[in-house]
């Protein structure tokens, strides 16, 4: 099988189940002395490692180098990484508190036992020749430090110092980062970022927002400065900052958390990849106005949303202008407009928070194009450029207010495959979602776009597993559902209807 068909037709997805939990310590060794492991059995953790199995397990499941299964020279992700490439492993490393409720980190970002189990077999792969780098580009105001701490990212460099005498890398891919008052961007502090530096990549009519460009001017980013984010979305032009360490990449393990999501249903491995550009204000996240302006920033025409929506474009237009005063004023104001037009984090939508989401999925799917097919100087290419990986964590998931302040929802499974839609369609199976309301994955479908992500349709998704009820075709899996809680602004429009679903769940956790 060529790179371009082991890329675009792999519709095979692994499912591994029963996963007992999470090791409580870093760095996150097995428990058990596979013939596989290259440390030793003087490197190993004292208790068992559910999380390590079951990552060992997906890649087992996928037959990866099936012929040496079980002995000292298995090498599963042989096939994908090579002696001398340069890996980068892109966990979702979205922030490091959650919006309302004090930790359960589990349900929120990547855990560090599924990046450690990744790391070690890209390196049994590159035979100590080559580079590991971990890298993201968490959301504006996250504390990269703390979130290296959640994660155990320096005890897992001290791991492979002492054991390998190699050098994990570690980067924060963020050129700033946004310092922020409940919510409210008060300033900026600059960070190292790259240091292999940001590469402009132009999808120009390859953009999924090439049919909406007449909209374009309405299109929001990150931050209260919409005009940056208009210079680089208009008529044919369509730009993205990326980062240079990743398309410098011979290849990507995409390593996200199994979550929902309020502006794309659900973030799984094509969401991910919001972390491999540089800069968000050039991420277009919404489109201010209601529908029938053209907008979806809110769910409907009402009056109120009209309103607030020239509120909001007041704050947004003098707010900048209190210098260092918008420290003081931060607090006070947003307490003044929850109190007046409701809190997000409720039950009110607003920003884009809703099924009628018209934007984030096209920007994600043009990321996706962009990892796939643009080389290391950001210019596409016919054929994939790279390869890619995933290994899905969803051991503990995160279902509700998700990306940033999702309930913790033990699932008890990883999922890993070759094509990041293959994946991201069982995904959404698994948690009760139909896919066909999901514009990220069906859009994701289209094969006629001169740059595919998949060269295959949702019937053509097999799902290999240790679990006799979902080893089976996706079509085939009947009733079968972990009845994950989708965001407010999606309930009841995203669900699988009552004849695709029964009333009889199924809870994968063993633990």
């Amino acid at each position: 099988m060529t790179e371009e068909n082991g890329i675009l037709r792999s519709s095979v997805v692994a499912v591994s189940t029963k996963c007992g939990g999470y090791p409580s310590g870093s760095p996150y060794s097995p428990g058990t002395s596979y013939p596989e492991y290259p440390f030793g059995s003087d490197a190993l953790a004292e208790k068992a490692n559910h999380a390590y199995e079951s990552v060992r397990e997906a890649l087992r499941l996928l037959k990866l180098d099936e012929e040496h299964y079980g002995q000292r020279d298995w090498n599963p992700l042989g096939q994908i990484v090579r002696p001398g490439n340069t890996v980068v492993l892109k966990p979702n490393f979205i922030r490091d508190f959650r919006e309302t409720q004090p930790r359960h980190e589990d349900c929120l970002i990547t855990h560090g036992s599924i990046i450690r189990a990744a790391v070690d077999y890209v390196y049994i792969a590159l035979k100590g020749k080559g580079r590991i780098i971990i890298a993201d580009a968490s959301q504006n105001d996250a504390d990269f430090d703390v979130i290296r701490r959640m994660a155990g990212l320096e005890e897992i460099q001290a791991f492979y110092r002492l054991h390998a005498g190699f050098e994990v890398e570690i980067y924060d891919l963020r050129p700033e980062k946004a310092r922020k008052v409940n919510g409210v961007i008060v300033g900026h502090e600059r960070l190292p970022g790259d240091p292999a530096g940001y590469v402009k990549v132009d999808l120009s009519r390859h953009s999924a927002f090439n049919e909406i460009s007449d909209l374009c001017h309405l299109l929001y980013g990150s931050e209260y400065d919409t005009g940056e984010l208009c210079s680089h979305h208009h008529d044919e032009t369509h730009e993205y900052l990326l980062s240079k360490t990743v398309l410098e990449a011979d290849c990507v393990i995409n390593l996200p958390k199994l979550k929902t999501h309020k502006k794309t249903g659900i973030t799984v491995s094509m969401k991910n990849l919001v972390g491999i550009n540089g800069n968000k204000n050039w991420l277009p996240h919404h489109r201010l106005g209601t529908p029938a302006q053209g907008g979806d920033q809110f769910a409907n025409d009402s009056t109120k949303h009209r309103i607030e929506q020239k509120a909001m474009a007041c704050f947004r237009r003098l707010f900048p202008l209190l210098g260092p005063m918008r420290t003081i004023a931060a607090k006070p104001l947003k307490a003044i407009g929850q109190r007046i037009f409701g809190d997000t984090n409720t039950n009110t939508i607003r920003s884009g928070n809703w099924y009628g989401n018209d934007t984030t999925w096209r920007m994600v799917i043009d990321l996706n194009r962009i990892l796939m097919y643009a080389d290391n100087k950001g210019c596409l290419q016919d054929t994939p450029a790279r390869r890619i990986f995933c290994i899905v964590d969803g051991i503990v998931g995160g279902e509700g207010n998700g990306p940033l302040d999702p309930t913790p929802k033990p699932a008890g499974i990883v999922l890993a495959g070759m094509n990041p839609v293959g994946v991201d369609l069982v995904c959404a199976r698994l948690m009760g979602f139909d896919y066909k309301r999901l514009p990220v994955l069906y859009k994701s479908l289209d094969n006629s776009h001169p740059l595919p992500l998949a060269a295959f349709g949702y019937d053509a998704v097999i799902c290999k597993s240790n679990d006799q009820q979902f080893d089976r075709s996706l079509d085939e899996f009947g009733g079968m559902s972990l009845a994950f809680q989708p965001h407010f602004g999606w309930k009841g429009h995203v669900e699988l209807n009552s004849t695709q679903v029964s009333e009889r769940k199924i809870n994968q956790c063993a633990g």
